[in-house]
């Protein structure tokens, strides 16, 4: 007889002359059943909290449950508590998870400190802490999505209760964020310094991602007001949408100038629709026009998405899809480009351009040699006030600043000295290989 973890490796002339058995951790329920046959024939009093917590720290293993059922007899005598099993184990008890659990879920912040710190004080093993926390919102996930099945849960009676009455107030979205802070917790557990900081942060993040919403709803929100968003009316004052947030008002001397600061992506009607009709669109000009006016929109929402647009150049828009083309030369290129948050920046230019419901499409595509492509200085950052009233003259004088003239070279220096270039190198730990215009 031999045991191995790798069957597929062993020879088939060997596997032909043996009988298999696939092994595999037993379910706690069937660990706590034997337990209690063998605790009622050595005349053994032991409460059910006691018998899931010794199937809890076996973790599957019936020799590991047996042993410690055998050395609980020894030290406790005829009558075992959970509080001896948690003493053996290092384990926080059952209803104490469940507590630090509803701390996280009603996010109160302090009632979860306190919880970890009662646990970490009386000597609570805090990996094991961590692991049973993450197994109990698994539970509540799997709980909440099988509507209530208990088939695919190994928990007792009084946890299932406790199931129901906590699933009822969140979301599925909510426990997987949640199983996240606390996954990636346990990944850095064993290397940290302090598992206590560290866990304690962990809950408060997990507290923090309970509310958050993610990057699709956000957008999905945003596109939601944009459509329901109304244009303002005409005249020096330009005012926000009911749907955005509070104005700012700021002052300046000693000329009082008043500004208001309307986020654009939050309810801001689209612009007025381009010269350029679908129907216009079908000859080079002018739909080279249309893709000069949506580089330039989308340069100033992502300046690093423009500058591979650069190399792009427009095929064709046609029933409703607008075909963008990358030379062979710059065909690695397209796996940059070619995604959904892309293709969704450019699909909201081109409907504030007036081209609403318009598909963008990238292909490889051979440049036309007669095309002469945009310039490759990158655009003005977009203006983030508006004044709601004339200056004087001279104001307007002081604050004319003469444009460099481009010399349509990009120089590596000013590039790497660029704020948003820093800011993507430090958050994306990354570094500068190639600098191309």
């Amino acid at each position: 007889m031999f045991a191995t973890t790798e069957p597929e490796k062993v020879l088939p002339t060997i596997l032909s002359r043996c009988q298999r058995f696939d092994l595999r951790r037993i379910p706690a329920a069937l660990i706590v059943q034997h337990l209690a046959q063998i605790a009622r024939q050595e005349a053994v009093k032991i409460d059910e909290a006691a018998l899931y917590a010794i199937a809890r720290g076996a973790d599957g293993g019936m020799r590991d449950a047996e042993s410690t059922l055998d050395q609980l007899i020894s030290f406790c005598g005829e009558e075992i508590v959970e509080g001896d099993v948690l003493s053996m184990f290092g384990l926080a008890a059952r209803s104490q998870i469940l507590s630090l659990a509803q701390a996280v879920l009603a996010g109160e912040i302090e009632t979860a400190l306190r919880e970890l710190n009662e646990l970490a004080k009386h000597g609570k093993d805090l990996g094991r802490l961590l692991g049973d926390l993450l197994n109990h919102f698994r539970n509540l996930l799997i709980f909440q999505v099988s509507r209530g099945d208990l088939k695919l849960l190994e928990v007792s009676e009084a946890e299932a209760a406790a199931l129901r009455e906590q699933t009822a107030g969140v979301s599925t979205d909510a426990l997987t964020r949640i199983m996240e802070v606390f996954t990636d917790c346990e990944s850095r557990l064993r290397d940290a310094a302090s598992k206590k900081i560290l866990i304690e942060v962990s809950l408060l993040q997990a507290i923090d991602a309970r509310n958050a919403v993610s990057i699709d709803m956000v957008l999905d929100q945003l596109q939601q007001l944009r459509s329901a968003g109304s244009a303002p009316a005409p005249g020096p004052t330009r005012t926000a949408p009911a749907q955005a947030p509070a104005q700012r008002t700021a002052e300046a001397s000693p000329t009082t100038r008043t500004f208001t600061d309307t986020p654009s992506s939050l309810g801001a009607a689209p612009a007025a629709p381009s010269a350029i009709s679908a129907q216009e669109a079908s000859n080079d000009s002018s739909l080279e026009q249309l893709w000069s006016n949506v580089v330039d929109a989308v340069g100033r929402a992502s300046p690093f998405t423009r500058s591979y647009l650069l190399e792009a150049h427009p095929v064709s828009l046609n029933k409703g899809v607008f075909t963008v083309g990358f030379d062979p030369e710059f065909a690695d290129h397209l796996g940059l480009v070619d995604n959904s948050k892309n293709r969704t920046l450019i699909q909201t230019k081109l409907h504030e351009l007036g081209h609403a419901g318009v598909q963008v499409k990238f292909v490889q595509a051979p440049e036309p040699e007669s095309r002469v492509r945009p310039a490759a200085n990158a655009p003005a950052p977009p203006s983030t006030v508006e004044p709601t009233m004339t200056e004087t003259a001279p104001m307007a004088e002081k604050k004319r600043v003469p444009e460099k003239p481009s010399s349509g070279k990009l120089d590596p220096e000013e590039f790497k000295n660029d704020p948003l270039i820093k800011q993507a190198l430090e958050i994306f730990k990354g570094q500068i290989v190639e600098v191309r215009a």
